[in-house]
Parts: C-alpha cells; structure tokens; sequence
C-alpha cells in the first residue's frame, strides 16, 4: 500500500462498506413497499428515504470534488442528478453504483495529506478539514442506512445485524 495513502485507502474501505451494505439493504427491500410510512409524524416514505440516501452519497462526491477540482472536472456532472426525491429501487442501486465509482475514483487520488487542507464551506467559510467533511458524510450516510434498516424491521421484512454489518472474517 502506498504509504502516503494508507489512512485514505484504509477510509475509502470503510466507507466503500457501507455502501455495499445499502445496496443490500435497498435489495431485500420490497419494490411495492416505496411508499410505507413509519408511523410517526414528519417521517419520509421508503421510496423518499432513498433518494435521500442518493444525497448522501453526493455529499462524498463533493468533498472529493473540492479537494481535487483540477483532477476530477468531470464530478460537475454529478451536480444534474436528482436526489432527494422518491426513488424506485432500480434507480437508487443504478445510482449507488456510478456514486461508488465516481467516490472510488475520488479516494484513488486522495492523499493523507489532503485530509488535513481546510475546504470552505456553506457553513464553515473559513473552512473545515477535508478528513471532518469525509467523517460528516460517513456519519450521515450510516445514520441514514440504519433509518432504511429500522424501515425494513417496521415492515416485517426479515433482516438482522448481519443485513446492516459486514463481519470481519467473512
């Protein structure tokens, strides 16, 4: 492993998991179930819930983006993607999938030392570390995957740890 990219490689796998672990998720979810409703007040429907997932993936796409604009130009073209919108489940897992290559790309480039550059932001204009943004949208994403799993249990859908985890050693 190249040693200047050891803690991103090493961020990319953990994050690339998750992902995989959502599509799982949006794959044992049941298609004619997109517009359930959990029933508490203000929640999303299924299908809502996942194009709000899109956005989370987006949010990595445009940290990646500012931390390397020279680089990775064509990441613009991701910013025409709807999200946050009902979404069907062929579309999100379509969509998951060009959001993981295009993070994987963006990881690929991304070198330890990045992480420590502050970038500006809509809420920080002074900035905040490239690794705080990363973690910020890892956090978002999983909090978000586990809403979509809590989903699936209220549904009667049969899904357990080993649905949201990927165990090591497996």
């Amino acid at each position: 492993m190249d040693p200047a990219r050891v803690f991103c490689a090493t961020l990319w796998a953990k994050v690339d998991e998750q992902v995989e672990r959502l599509g799982h998720l949006i794959g044992i979810l049941p298609g004619e179930r997109l517009d359930w409703v959990p029933p508490m007040a203000s929640a999303w429907s299924a299908g809502a819930l996942l194009g709000h997932l899109l956005e989370c993936l987006a949010g990595f796409c445009a940290v990646l983006y500012a931390s390397a604009p020279d680089r990775l130009e064509h990441f613009q073209s991701l910013r025409g993607l709807q999200v946050n919108h009902r979404c069907g489940k062929e579309e999100a897992l379509t969509r998951i999938a060009e959001y993981r290559s295009r993070m994987e790309e963006g990881f690929g480039i991304l070198k330890d030392s990045d992480l420590c550059r502050k970038l500006p932001t809509i809420f920080v204009t002074d900035g905040e570390l490239v690794l705080t943004l990363l973690l910020g949208n890892l956090e978002h994403l999983i909090n978000h995957k586990h809403q979509l799993f809590t989903y699936l249990k209220l549904m009667g859908v049969e899904a357990g740890s080993g649905d949201l985890y990927r165990f090591r050693g497996e």
